[in-house]
């Protein structure tokens, strides 16, 4: 029998908050480095695939829709690498957010930061670091609370 989780947000509203304002801080740093909104919710999803957080992928999917991405870019993102869909600098920005997603396997790798350094300028690469920052917090919230991802 599984025990009954915690809802984060609901246990602590104040700290959930918190993490809503940050959110929405560094979307908003992001746009100001330049980075579209709908390639802001294609990094949140990747790193919400990498930690498998079905209510964050269901959502970005969703945002990124919404945000003008397509679906064939969409549907490629795990395996972005083979494909054509993305630039020097979306590509340089998938690495960097999947590097801090897995910050446990090698920190984030000094190839990964140059070659991001390479085409992303110092804001750009804050930017994503941000945006890898907060949705790393928010898979944690999801997935510790077992958000729930029904049809």
């Amino acid at each position: 029998m599984e025990a009954i989780r915690a809802n984060l947000g609901k246990a602590a509203p104040a700290l959930y908050q918190t993490v809503a304002r940050l959110d929405a801080e560094a979307a908003q740093f992001a746009a100001g480095a330049g980075i579209a909104e709908g390639f802001t919710h294609l990094l949140r999803l990747r790193a919400s695939q990498i930690n498998q957080c079905a209510f964050c992928v269901r959502m970005h999917h969703r945002d990124a829709l919404k945000s003008g991405e397509s679906a064939d870019r969409i549907a490629v993102l795990p395996a972005w690498r083979e494909t054509g869909y993305f630039d020097a600098r979306e590509r340089a920005a998938l690495a960097l957010i999947e590097a801090i997603t897995l910050v446990a396997e090698g920190q984030v790798p000094e190839a990964v930061y140059a070659q991001a350094a390479e085409v992303l300028d110092e804001a750009a690469i804050a930017a994503v670091e941000w945006l890898g920052v907060v949705i790393n917090a928010w898979n944690r919230i999801a997935i510790a609370s077992r958000y729930p991802v029904h049809a």
